[in-house]
């Protein structure tokens, strides 16, 4: 599952996934409680979340954190940590 979280309202969020015909659920967190439990903003007057990636297995443990997210490469990073390594 992916999720996207977004400091904007729900309606602005809605309209962005209409936009950009986004393919993943957008939460809204105006009052920015996600983004500053997920270290993606400092303070919860901070303009706009970091872009941060938690990548959290089956049992709920975050596996991996992205804290540089390259938009052009990050996806492709993101499938390669998913991919089995035959080691399990």
């Amino acid at each position: 599952m992916i999720l996207g979280v977004s400091f904007d309202s729900v309606k602005e969020n809605r309209n962005f996934a209409k936009k950009f015909d986004f393919p993943f659920a957008l939460l809204s967190d105006p009052d920015r409680r996600i983004g500053l439990d997920y270290h993606a903003a400092a303070d919860p007057e901070q303009g706009s979340a970091d872009r941060i990636t938690y990548l959290i297995d089956p049992e709920g443990a975050i596996a991996r954190v992205y804290d540089t997210v390259d938009v052009k490469s990050h996806p492709g990073e993101v499938l390669s940590d998913l991919e089995p390594t035959g080691t399990e």
